[in-house]
């Protein structure tokens, strides 16, 4: 069995610790209640359960053996791609060829970098005005294809807060971890946005440690006419190329400004040609068991949800009657 933790190893620790210490403190006030009744002492152990489960899926198990590694370590040379994906309103302008929007121009060539690397270990980070990891890094390319295909801008989201850099210190310590955990694996970043032209929110940059960035691109999506942002005819967006190429800059890849109708070759100008097949003679991969315990946490929370919200009820009753 192997682990292949979504948060670097040193910050999940670290969660662990306080969930630890949180639990402790929650079971001696139980103890030192004067009234305590057998109920209140396994509530407490299904959350503590709870807690573990979700550390353990946060661990990320793996059980069985890459048979795709006939030479040692094959795999590991295979590279880490992320993909830093904007999905503020403004990805939702149709100001590309045929009235196409920005994000349907961006899921095409986001499935043109997956096909190129079909081997490699993805990672996905969405952001508007603050970062999601919506896909933590896995070979299951088969399942992140139709994630990819649903990917739709935000729809609640602040125009007005975006910020391109969002991401960045999720991309920071993903990339930490990927290195750590894949020495031999080059790191690539993709990153897929229109530069937050609209937003009114003093940009942050990207710090990502020195060589963690082997390759990538920064795609840019729009045109310097724009169009108004869909439902907020006053708002309108243009593509903010300056914020883009200083994006790329600060990631040290190449900007290259994407409209979804030319060759995506330029896309991989400065990434390098995917690591050649070698001699795999078997195709078995290693099972994810990671949404097992949290599948197992997810049915003890909804059981705490529903006997506080049972103990809720039951308290405004009360309140009623005297």
């Amino acid at each position: 069995m192997s682990f292949y933790p979504v948060l670097p190893p040193i910050l999940l620790a670290i969660v662990a610790a306080v969930a630890v210490v949180a639990r402790i403190a929650s079971l001696r006030q139980l103890l030192s209640a004067r009234r305590r009744t057998r109920t209140q002492v396994w509530r407490w152990a299904g959350v503590t359960a709870a807690v573990v489960l979700l550390l353990i899926a946060a661990a990320r198990p793996v059980f069985g053996d890459d048979l795709q590694t006939t030479p040692a370590g094959a795999a590991d040379g295979q590279p880490n791609v992320f993909l830093v994906v904007d999905r503020s309103p403004e990805m939702g302008v149709g100001d590309l060829p045929d009235g196409r929007t920005r994000m349907d121009a961006a899921r095409e060539d986001i499935a043109a970098v997956v096909d190129r690397y079909p081997d490699a270990r993805f990672a996905v980070i969405a952001f508007a005005s603050g970062p999601s990891l919506e896909w933590p890094l896995s070979q299951d390319t088969w399942s992140l294809r139709s994630v990819l295909a649903a990917m739709e801008p935000y729809g609640d989201a602040d125009v007005a807060l975006t910020n391109v850099a969002a991401a960045g210190n999720v991309l920071r310590y993903q990339l930490i971890g990927a290195r750590q955990q894949f020495p031999r694996a080059n790191n690539l970043v993709f990153y897929v946005g229109s530069g937050a032209s609209a937003s009114e929110a003093p940009q942050r940059r990207f710090d990502v440690a020195e060589g963690s960035v082997d390759g990538g691109a920064v795609l840019g999506y729009g045109t310097t006419r724009g169009a108004p942002l869909p439902g907020r005819p006053a708002v309108r967006s243009t593509l903010d190329e300056p914020r883009l190429r200083a994006v790329a800059e600060q990631l040290g890849v190449p900007f290259v400004q994407r409209d979804g109708t030319g060759d995506t070759a330029a896309m991989f100008g400065d990434a390098g040609e995917p690591p050649q097949e070698s001699g795999v003679t078997a195709s078995a991969r290693p099972t994810e068991t990671y949404w097992a315990p949290a599948m197992l946490a997810a049915a003890l929370l909804l059981l705490e949800l529903s006997l506080t919200l049972r103990d809720l009820q039951r308290s405004r009753t009360r309140a009623v009657v005297t």
